[in-house]
């Protein structure tokens, strides 16, 4: 007989490997960005700040007994940070010896050492060092930069101390762009979701017969999921250009509209007596347009396991195909249908690389995701960056426990 103990040991060490690609592949990431969000960190605070030496020959045409000068070049890294306790190496040639040398910097067996407590930020010097040359001095064997000089220093990093702050925090939620772009985000997260599950369902319902070139179709309806994101992107970008695109063109030949219409330029326009967001209901259109085949593709698995006896039955008892639909296809479709809404709205929450390819996030268009880009690159604001990502994972974690709450039994089940 075995021993449970010891089965459940070796399961356990089992998924050691496991959980570490886990922690390493998700949690880590999502552990470091939660970190930097409570520190005022700039793009050029991800490097410590360190010495930086250089040296340079000052002295030309050399000979025994000459005096060379050798110019070294002390510098801080950092335009904030103080570093501490600098210690800097050089191998000095053989064929020289020291003359006068910097305080705190000494010469043993070849090696030149210095020691500095304190260089403050922004900390640049240059210091010339006398060395003079031995009488078997030979040109041809000398070279100073055979051996680069080292340093090292105790700096404080902001990224690995322990000080936190909310200020990246403050500086996000007092901007009012931050709450115009978490509501464009639900915007065009709801109903980009909206858009493809209807497409999904259409194409799903459309398809679900026999009929003579079924495997053609569904293939075809595949194209815009599978095909390259800036091929589809730079694609649409051309046909709603304004001078050059086909659409503008085919209503101006045909008299539809007089001047161009700037699709993907046009924040709000007028519409019934209100303002439409104009070109976030373009991006809306291709959201919908390239992520259906995924909708498409589950609700159509789902439409074939529902059971024919129930349309069967529902034939006799003289119902509509409109009543078919609302009383049995889409009851046994709210499953599936709810567990890709959940899916498809995260997934478009996080979207940035359509938006950003179609639009840039101007004209209204600027959703959280592309703020996280500019604030971390236009800006190099890595600290406010990474609280916009950490708002972000908020909202959708609120939302993910709304929708399990009132999500269909059979999705909790």
């Amino acid at each position: 007989m075995f021993n449970l103990n010891k089965e459940a040991k070796l399961a356990y060490t089992m998924l050691i490997p496991t959980i570490s690609i886990v922690f390493l592949i998700i949690l880590f990431p999502i552990f470091g960005n939660f970190w930097l969000s409570f520190k005022e960190v700039k793009l050029g605070d991800l490097r410590a700040p360190q010495p930086i030496i250089k040296e340079k020959l000052k002295t030309k045409d050399i000979e025994p007994g000459d005096d060379i000068l050798i110019e070294y070049r002390f510098k801080n890294s950092s335009q904030k940070k103080p570093i501490f306790n600098i210690e800097i190496t050089d191998k000095i040639s053989k064929f020289i010896s020291p003359v006068e040398i910097a305080e705190g910097c000494s010469v043993n067996n070849n090696l030149l050492s210095c020691y500095f407590e304190e260089w403050k930020p922004k900390y640049n010097e240059k210091i010339i060092f006398k060395f003079k040359a031995n009488d078997n001095f030979e040109i041809d064997n000398f070279n100073p930069k055979e051996s680069k000089p080292r340093g090292v220093a105790d700096a404080d990093n902001i990224l690995t101390n322990l000080k936190f702050s909310l200020k990246n925090f403050q500086k996000i939620l007092q901007k009012n762009e931050t709450i115009e772009n978490i509501k464009v985000t639900f915007l065009y997260s709801f109903f980009a979701t909206i858009g493809a599950l209807l497409l999904g369902i259409s194409a799903a319902l459309l398809l679900e017969k026999n009929f003579l070139g079924k495997g053609f179709f569904r293939g075809l309806f595949l194209f815009p999921f599978v095909s390259p994101v800036i091929a589809v992107a730079f694609t649409w970008v051309y046909i709603l250009d304004p001078f050059k695109g086909f659409l503008n063109n085919y209503l101006l030949n045909n008299e539809f509209i007089s001047e161009p219409i700037f699709f993907l330029g046009l924040k709000k326009v007028d519409f019934l007596g209100f303002d439409f967001p104009f070109t976030l209901f373009i991006v809306i259109l291709f959201e919908s347009w390239r992520y259906f085949p995924l909708a498409f593709l589950f609700i159509l698995a789902r439409l074939q396991a529902i059971p024919k006896d129930l349309y069967e039955a529902s034939d006799i008892d003289g119902a509509t195909r409109i009543q078919q639909f609302f009383y049995i296809t889409l009851p046994q479709l709210l499953g599936v249908i709810s567990l890709l809404f959940i899916l498809r709205f995260i997934w478009n929450f996080n979207k940035f690389e359509d938006i950003f390819l179609l639009t840039g996030g101007n004209a209204g268009t600027r959703t959280l995701t592309v703020q996280v880009y500019d604030e971390a690159f236009a800006l190099s604001n890595m600290g406010t960056a990474s609280s916009v990502a950490v708002l972000i994972f908020i909202l959708l974690a609120i939302f993910v426990f709304i929708h399990q709450k009132i999500a269909p039994k059979d999705i909790e089940e």
